[in-house]
């Protein structure tokens, strides 16, 4: 399923009932839009109701194609012309001119609900042999006869919530698994769409664990959640998303929301919204920026090729020739631009890094951060590391309360976490990454080092006492 429902080039149509070995033709979208609405209705039915009767039969394809229904069904096309199941596209048939023109100026235009992304599933049927929750075409056609417009009469069938989106973007392809399997120390947005799906599924099957942070980090309890799904959906249980994880998840949850029926649940945005830009450049700047620093900073102590760098949120040129120098490092390209392979290779690197070192809390030694945000829920050694840092700063600034250090990030720990973001002017979200984490264990050991007494720091120790 894509990020935001674009409208395809082509669209694959399989000529019979999907089980039926039929054969599979692609047509450019705009030629199986127009063969629809000329297959199933009249060119002399007043132009309202041929526009209204084309947004729906638009959304409907569109629906199947986001969806990806018959994909994740394990076919090999996007939708079929058995009118049991989808539209009637007759192949090499000819197009009436005027629904030709009319399909042209709306093949990339389709009805979704307000406040939902995805494509309506715009079921639609004649009104007089079949009839069905949505619209009724010649039941259309009266409306459009009394003077209804497109929108009204789409809104006399569907609902007054729904909204027409105009010019849809066009792209070559649309959905499909993510190129390269996820796994544990995958980032990005395929990430947190898995997260975000696992979650909505484990609504209905409660046995799969839910994913704290849907933050597009591949950590343990993503991990956990895969796992599960894959042992009750009788996937190989390696908690690895590969196209097979991928697809079935996508299928569970086109069925527990119900997106291709009329009253789905609908998607919303914020379930879809990417939170990683797709590079990192010169001139990006933000909490992505500052978490690259701070992995390839750390990863200087580790490799001789990859220099220090300042940890500040700009993206400029010395951190462009440290990302040339970590692509030269791990043999990609060097073009001093981070999109995935690069940030997945550093984060490897990094995790590859801290899962060599034991994480028991020792007073006076700082760890570095394990890679994983911790916060509310987070039942972790590195959890009880954090609560024994706040600790100790809280013994010189009054801001922060101590915590029972258990191990457990409750709501005692995210109050000390947001008052020490506070503290230190960073965002307070509660949430420990990998920023707030350096400047919690950067300040812990400026003052364990401030605490310890030197020679001559003591009491009773001689003052003075010149030659």
């Amino acid at each position: 399923m894509a990020i935001i429902p674009a409208v395809p080039q082509t669209i694959t149509v399989h000529l019979g009932s999907p089980n039926a070995n039929a054969e599979n033709i692609t047509v450019p979208f705009l030629d199986y839009v127009a063969n629809v609405a000329s297959s199933e209705i009249y060119p002399t039915w007043p132009e309202s109701a041929i526009r209204a009767n084309l947004y729906a039969q638009v959304s409907f394809a569109l629906n199947r194609v986001y969806t990806e229904y018959y994909r994740t069904r394990g076919y090999d096309f996007d939708i079929t012309n058995d009118t049991a199941f989808d539209q009637y596209y007759v192949k090499g048939r000819n197009v009436f001119e005027n629904v030709s023109q009319i399909a042209g100026e709306l093949f990339n235009n389709y009805i979704r609900r307000v406040g939902n992304v995805e494509p309506l599933f715009a079921q639609y049927c004649d009104g007089i042999r079949t009839k069905c929750p949505g619209l009724s075409q010649w039941g259309s056609v009266e409306l459009a006869e009394a003077g209804l417009s497109p929108i009204e009469i789409l809104r006399e069938y569907y609902g007054e919530d729904i909204e027409l989106v105009e010019n849809a973007p066009i792209t070559g392809s649309v959905g499909g698994a993510p190129s390269m399997p996820l796994r544990f120390g995958s980032v990005g947005d395929n990430v947190r769409t898995l997260q975000i799906r696992l979650n909505r599924i484990s609504n209905n099957f409660p046995s799969i664990p839910k994913i704290l942070a849907t933050n597009g980090s591949f950590g343990e309890d993503t991990e956990a959640a895969v796992r599960k799904f894959q042992s009750i959906f009788e996937l190989d249980v390696d908690g690895v998303v590969g196209k097979a994880t991928w697809y079935r998840v996508q299928n569970v949850y086109i069925g527990v929301k119900r997106l291709n029926d009329l009253d789905s649940e609908g998607i919303r945005l914020d379930e879809i919204s990417e939170q990683f830009e797709g590079t990192l450049s010169v001139g990006s700047t933000g909490q992505n920026v500052r978490d690259l620093q701070y992995f390839i900073s750390f990863l200087s102590s580790y490799y001789s090729t990859i220099p220090p760098l300042v940890i500040d949120s700009i993206y400029d040129e010395a951190t462009r020739s440290a990302v040339i120098d970590v692509q030269n490092t791990f043999g990609l390209v060097p073009d001093g631009i981070v999109g995935v392979l690069t940030w997945n290779a550093i984060y490897r690197a990094y995790r590859g890094v801290i899962t060599t070192i034991p994480r028991e809390y020792v007073e006076g030694i700082t760890l570095p951060y394990n890679g994983v945000p911790l916060q509310i829920g987070s039942d972790s050694d590195e959890v009880r590391l954090l609560q024994e840092y706040l600790n100790y700063i809280s013994r010189s600034f009054d801001e922060i309360e101590p915590v029972n250090p258990t191990g457990y990030f409750g709501a005692a720990t995210q109050e000390a976490v947001i008052a020490f973001q506070k503290l230190v002017d960073l965002e307070p979200t509660g949430v420990v990454g990998a920023v707030t984490w350096k400047y919690l264990t950067d300040l812990y050991a400026t003052l364990y080092q401030g605490s310890q007494l030197k020679e001559g720091q003591y009491p009773g120790y001689p003052v003075g006492g010149g030659v």
